[in-house]
């Protein structure tokens, strides 16, 4: 990892404007600022609504940026036109929460594979050579080149979503939920995948997740993003192990473990902060 981060987003607002008349506008991100190295993975927290998949379409040019700006290799990528998207494309990828609907069903999978090659202009001869490499980084048989996405399982197509991502040797993928729809057993096994082709490759992540635990293993740093804002971030290590901010704090405590009695007491830890913060906020009230 380098001193310069690969990634700089730095004051980012996203505004969508309301619809129809006299609708307020909403603010999705405030003041959002975030950055990841070279071979690094950033991991981005938060519950259900609280912004992250949101950032993570701003950088990607799915989101309007409002204000502020994100950096890419040095690059400003906040307002890119298309054809600079469409050129960005080898360099910065995605891959979707979804499986089961981010591959075509019509296509074979060495069609799928195939197509960002093309775009790139890869001639057949290479494109058959990187594909057969592909599947063999994700573990996946190269016959299955001709098969289509339903005879796969969820954590097989996951894979091949994976090998799509990687498709044109990357440096940042944007990993938006790619465990969240898979089972416990399945999600393991593609965070050490993540993590085998991180080390083979140097590409870095933005890892967004709800999970803390999720995080906690494959993130070096880890960034907590609360009603839009990042409310905290920094060490994996310290964030996880031992949050300062409340909401971290909460995300911890709902954090599942195996131990029942270890549940139980991370339960009624939760259940006391949630009340501590309720009687601060009626004291805050009243003085107001």
């Amino acid at each position: 990892m380098t001193n310069t981060p690969l990634l700089a987003v730095d004051g980012l607002d996203v505004v969508y404007p309301g619809k129809g008349f006299r609708a307020k506008s909403f603010q999705a991100l405030a003041d959002v600022s975030i950055s990841v190295g070279a071979g690094e993975t950033l991991g981005l927290v938060g519950e259900s609504g609280s912004g992250k998949t949101t950032l993570g379409r701003a950088i990607l040019g799915l989101a309007p940026v409002t204000r502020g700006t994100i950096d890419f290799d040095g690059t400003d990528i906040s307002h890119a036109r298309r054809a600079q998207r469409r050129s960005l494309s080898a360099d910065l990828q995605v891959v979707f929460q979804d499986p089961y609907t981010s591959l075509n069903p019509a296509m074979t999978i060495g069609s799928i594979l195939s197509e960002p090659l093309a775009v790139a202009g890869t001639g057949q001869k290479a494109s058959r050579a990187r594909i057969a490499e592909l599947l063999d980084h994700v573990n996946l048989p190269r016959d299955s080149v001709d098969r289509l996405p339903r005879e796969f399982s969820g954590g097989q197509r996951q894979r091949i979503a994976i090998a799509r991502a990687l498709a044109l040797s990357p440096k940042l993928i944007v990993c938006d939920e790619p465990v969240s729809a898979l089972d416990l057993s399945t999600q393991a096994r593609i965070l050490d995948l993540f993590l085998s082709i991180q080390r083979d490759t140097g590409v870095s992540y933005l890892f967004i997740s709800h999970d803390l635990d999720v995080v906690r293993h494959i993130s070096h740093r880890v960034a907590v993003m609360f009603r839009g804002e990042i409310v905290e971030q920094g060490e994996a290590a310290q964030i996880t192990g031992d949050p300062e901010h409340p909401y971290t704090q909460r995300l911890l405590m709902a954090s599942p473990v195996t131990d029942p009695d270890r549940q139980e007491e991370r339960r009624n830890d939760r259940l006391r902060l949630l009340e501590r913060q309720r009687n601060e906020d009626e004291q805050a009230g009243a003085v107001a």
